[in-house]
């Protein structure tokens, strides 16, 4: 019996299978021209740029300590990152540097190049620092450090004419996600009898990172803001282009000895592209949020010891964890949004020493006794020398620049200062716009920033010759930006304070 075959029916495509792969295919190219089209149409265009800016010329100081700290050689590359972001009328560039802080007067100079070369004016520019402790300084010393400042000031200005050369139709996200597990306050009240005297001889009401005894050990002076904040921003085809982050943490330091490092900040940016399965074009940055008070010590509990660098990569590798959770947390990208920036020029008063402790610092200097001065309380030296230059300001006053961006319904609060996390916290609160960003050591690095009630617990953040302005400079800096972010949100008043 002769079996009847079966027709080949998976051997070769039917005339009816073939047309249906045809249309769904010319339904593929036409949904993709038209996100094409809409994309070109967007007001968002985006470029973004990193520019590698590692000392080259050793030894280098690693400044940041009470002492010189040379270093010899880069354990891990420095780099200047910017993003370029334009809506067809306002173009703003924003740009985290390795370093320490660097100079107003090099941060200027590089936005002038860059300005020159883009046509972005400087006050549209935001130029921030990383506070990598195991960085190089950028103030031109030596002529090795004169050298190391006009690559950075050179670096600087092209990572924002790069970024701006690589402007696309692009569209934008941002969000949150909590890392509590690596920020602690490091200022601490003490139990009784346990407080030193400080370096002026007076007695603090709170101490700066205390031993981590719980015989030591009373309660915390402040908060901690645990967010990993996020800008994410796609390119037409929805693959990632770049990524503007923002943690409350002070760097984290054990770096090998004798070498440079740009910290967690750097490690951090390396590992985004894998997080995001990025392309070689992505460019991720971390900038250093309000973290004048706050560490990476978890007082009271006890970490296994570490080698060095080990834990600069445990808080990137979690650092990059909690950016991906962000990312993965916009629902909404958004092609056709507002930017707006503001600039203001702030001017503060210098502190200045009394009569009396001039005269003492003065007495200080002048000890030769070994054994007088084995006995002052630490640091008096140090800080002997840094009253008498405050004392011998050239001027009464120092201008600082403030900014406020607007992103769509993003905000961006910029200070020149190693800024208090109660700082950062309140903008947060208080601001009009969905969701606040505050940037610390930006456009500058003028000292610490504490608020009036830090100042009157003491501390080494409130010392003269660590804090360098007002004392009142924070509510000023604050009142100042609360009326910016009311500028650029174009949504009325600011919530009032409380």
């Amino acid at each position: 019996m002769r079996v009847k075959a079966m027709p080949r029916l998976f051997s070769q495509p039917s005339r009816l299978l073939t047309t249906l792969l045809a249309i769904t295919l010319s339904a593929l190219a036409v949904r993709e021209a038209i996100a094409e089209q809409e994309a070109q149409a967007a007001k968002l265009h985006a470029g973004v740029a990193a520019v590698d800016v590692s000392p080259t010329q050793f030894p280098l100081n690693m400044p940041g300590g009470f002492r010189g700290n040379l270093a010899e050689k880069n354990y891990d590359p420095f780099h200047s990152r910017a993003i370029v972001l334009s809506d067809g009328e306002t173009t703003i560039a924003m740009v985290v540097v390795d370093n320490l802080g660097v100079e107003p007067e090099v941060i200027q100079s590089a936005k002038e190049i860059a300005a020159e070369e883009t046509g972005i004016p400087t006050e549209k520019m935001m130029v921030s620092s990383t506070h990598t402790h195991s960085g190089p300084s950028s103030g031109g010393g030596n002529e090795r450090e004169k050298a190391y400042q006009q690559q950075l000031r050179e670096g600087i200005a092209e990572s924002i004419v790069q970024a701006h050369e690589d402007l696309q139709p692009a569209a934008l996200g941002a969000a949150s996600h909590p890392l509590p597990d690596e920020v602690f306050n490091r200022r601490w009240y003490l139990k009784p009898g346990r407080m030193p005297l400080n370096p002026f001889g007076e007695m603090d009401i709170v101490k700066m990172n205390p031993p981590r005894s719980p015989d030591v050990l009373d309660r915390p002076a402040g908060p901690t803001d645990p967010d990993v904040s996020v800008i994410s921003i796609e390119k037409a085809n929805g693959r990632p282009l770049g990524l503007f982050a923002n943690y409350s943490l002070h760097y984290v330091g054990a770096i090998p000895r004798g070498q440079m490092s740009a910290d967690y900040f750097g490690e951090f940016a390396r590992l985004m592209p894998v997080r995001l399965r990025a392309g070689e074009d992505f460019v991720a940055m971390m900038s250093n949020g309000t973290s004048g008070d706050i560490n990476n010590i978890p007082f009271g509990v006890t970490r296994p010891p570490r080698e060095p660098f080990e834990q600069v990569s445990i808080v990137a590798r979690k650092t990059a964890d909690a950016a991906w959770f962000a990312v993965e947390k916009i629902d909404r990208y958004q092609r056709d949004l507002t930017i707006d920036m503001r600039e203001r020029e702030i001017t503060l008063r210098h502190r200045r020493p009394s009569p009396a402790l001039l005269k003492r610092a003065k007495e200080i200097l002048e000890m030769k006794d070994p054994e007088q001065i084995e006995k002052l309380p630490r640091l008096a030296q140090i800080y002997a020398r840094r009253t008498v230059r405050m004392a011998e300001l050239p001027s009464d006053t120092v201008t600082v620049k403030l900014q406020a961006i607007r992103i769509g319904d993003i905000a961006i609060c910029a200070i020149p200062f190693e800024t208090f996390v109660e700082i950062g916290l309140d903008l947060k609160d208080r601001s009009p716009m969905e969701q606040t960003i505050v940037v610390g050591l930006a456009n500058g690095r003028y000292g610490y920033l504490p608020t009036p009630r830090q100042h009157r617990l003491g501390g080494y953040e409130t010392w003269l010759g660590t804090n360098k302005v007002q004392k009142d400079a924070s509510e000023i800096l604050v009142r100042n930006l609360m009326e910016m972010l009311e500028e650029v949100s174009g949504v009325g008043r600011v919530k009032s304070e409380g």
